[in-house]
């Protein structure tokens, strides 16, 4: 059985302004929202997301943060995104670094503290 790519629900406590975050700071296109549901989907690339307001999430209980990983395929792509979150204005926890757990990567966060894990495997490279 093949997996389709998973969509993360990202808690918010502000949807409208979570919504103009991700769109302006990160570049995600907003496909739908829904204010009276309190879930909006966003997408960018192949990645897609949800944004849940505290009453969507009311019956489940999940909080902020939680931290989402995403996979760039290079070095160069870790430094480009870092370079296009900076200008934007994200807030950007961790300049990319060669880590020594063999992880290219640097921290972004949005304005709940959930963080995004940008980063790059470059266990392969080493012996």
């Amino acid at each position: 059985m093949q997996f389709p790519p998973v969509c993360p629900e990202v808690p918010v406590s502000d949807l409208a302004e979570a919504m103009a975050w991700y769109r302006d700071r990160l570049g995600f296109t907003i496909d739908w929202g829904d204010p009276g549901l309190g879930l909006a989907g966003l997408s960018r690339g192949g990645a897609r997301l949800f944004l849940s307001s505290g009453d969507y999430r009311a019956t489940l209980g999940n909080r902020p943060p939680v931290v989402l990983w995403l996979n760039l395929e290079d070095r160069g792509a870790i430094d480009a995104l870092h370079a296009e979150w900076a200008a934007a204005g994200a807030r950007i926890r961790a300049a990319p670094a060669a880590r020594p757990y063999k992880l290219y990567e640097f921290l972004a966060e949005d304005l709940d503290g959930n963080v995004f894990r940008v980063f790059y495997d470059f266990a392969w490279e080493t012996p």
